[in-house]
């Protein structure tokens, strides 16, 4: 159960970096609503599944998640370039958070 909350809160932080970007500095309130809930629902989620998780492991996967939703969101709806060393460096990343989960 901690690695399913884990894996959202994740999601959640895609979520929550997408949003912000949305925001314009906190000038347009849905987006921004989206930012506060999302980033409050994460760091929750993150906090619980620490419980049961090392800290260690939990947050790299935690960010790598993130990391790996936000730029591949960004890369696929927003318009930023896809290009193959972008993608081998995301591909990296997850590689990393398998280890992190298999050698846990």
């Amino acid at each position: 159960m901690a690695w399913l909350l884990l894996i959202i809160s994740g999601v959640l932080e895609t979520v929550w970096a997408i949003a912000l970007g949305r925001s314009a500095g906190f000038t347009r309130p849905v987006p921004s609503l989206v930012f506060a809930v999302a980033l409050v629902l994460s760091m929750a989620g993150l906090a619980l599944a620490l419980r049961d998780i090392p800290i260690g492991t939990g947050y790299a996967v935690w960010v790598g998640i993130g990391a790996v939703g936000t730029a591949t969101v960004g890369m696929v709806a927003l318009g930023e370039p896809a290009t193959v060393a972008r993608i081998t460096c995301l591909l990296l990343v997850v590689a990393g958070v398998i280890g992190l989960k298999v050698f846990h």
